[in-house]
This record gives C-alpha cells, sequence and structure tokens, in this order.
C-alpha cells in the first residue's frame, strides 16, 4: 500500500483522550503550514520554515498534527526509507507539555513506520533536552551516536550544541508478512 494512502487512513482519526485531552489527529495540510511555522518559530531556537515544512510534504513525508478545540498542540514529520524511518520533528506547544501529547505523537509514528515495513527509526535530538531523551528511552530508543556542534546556539553567542541520535529497532508487523507457497512457487 502506498505511504499515502495508508497516511490519509491512519492520519486522520476520532477524537482520542489523551491525559483528559479529546485531541483529534490529522495530516498537517498545505493550509496548516504558515501557523505550524509561527508555533515552531515559538519553540525551536532553530526552526523549521514554512519551506522546510512544504519541501517535507512535496517529499511525501508522513506529516500530521493533533489539535483539541481546533487548537494545534502538537505535529511531527516521519520520514520513511527503505527499512528504517526517521523522526525529522516532533514539536508540543509548550503550555501543553507533559500532558503524554509527545509519547502519543510518537507511538503513532513507531506504529507508522513498522506497518510501513521500517526495520529501525532514528531521531535527533539537543543534549540539552534532557526531557525528550528521557521520553525516548522510555519508549525503547537507545543512544547510538553523537554529532558534535550539530544544532545553532539556543542564544547569540553561545557555542553551538551537539545532537544526540538515538534509534529504536522495529518488531516486523505481522500483518506485513508475506507466505511463500514452496509448492507453486507464488506469494
Amino acid at each position: 500500500m502506498p505511504a499515502g494512502d495508508f497516511e490519509a487512513r491512519r492520519m486522520a482519526t476520532p477524537s482520542q483522550p489523551v491525559r483528559g485531552i479529546e485531541i483529534e489527529w490529522r495530516p498537517l495540510r498545505e493550509g496548516d503550514l504558515g501557523y505550524v511555522a509561527a508555533l515552531e518559530a515559538e519553540i525551536h531556537s532553530a526552526p523549521w520554515t514554512i519551506a522546510n515544512f512544504r519541501d517535507s510534504l512535496a517529499a511525501g513525508h508522513s506529516a500530521c498534527l493533533g489539535q483539541s478545540e481546533g487548537r494545534v498542540l502538537v505535529y511531527g514529520v516521519l520520514m520513511l526509507a527503505p527499512g528504517e524511518a526517521e523522526i525529522l520533528n516532533l514539536s508540543v506547544v509548550p503550555d501543553a507539555r507533559r500532558r503524554g501529547l509527545g509519547r502519543a505523537l510518537l507511538r503513532r509514528f513507531v506504529d507508522d513506520a513498522r506497518r510501513l515495513g521500517a526495520e529501525q527509526l532514528f531521531l535527533e535530538v539537543r543534549l540539552s533536552n534532557t526531557g525528550a531523551i528521557a521520553l525516548y528511552e522510555a519508549e525503547g530508543f537507545a543512544r547510538v551516536a553523537r554529532r558534535e556542534a550539530y544544532y545553532p546556539p539556543r542564544t547569540p553567542g553561545a557555542p553551538r550544541e551537539d545532537a544526540l541520535v538515538m534509534r529504536r529497532p522495529l518488531e516486523p508487523d505481522p500483518s506485513r508478512r508475506v507466505i511463500l507457497d514452496v509448492a507453486d512457487g507464488r506469494a
């Protein structure tokens, strides 16, 4: 099944409670980009631009957002490649943090990557983002590398910051198994 078909069915789901907040999950669309880029600029010291989000959509990356009462609270971008996937962006608005929204989107991305055949999932995180690192480790990610001076400084004049590369192996999705009938050579 093409990733776009899967995404259209998977990403648009009815409201689901996450720690008492009703969240509606849906694909990130072109019309969302200005608003999401504005959120991104508030959240990150080195934010993605509208062009970055547009390029991700054009490349066919899986992009999702979670909203409550029409307000975007969490969003992210997942890139799929043969045998692997990478979370390129996973962001929660500051006043909605520590409510399980980041974990919920992370788990959606893990499930999506597994269903689409990825055997491993990667992400990068600022070394100083201890809360995110703790979340990722609790969800089965392990530290695999460090990229020195990867992120721009948070404040002018400060040094660049290292990135921690994390990886999670993914168990195969049993629904994707292909059984070969040896007797007649057909799948």
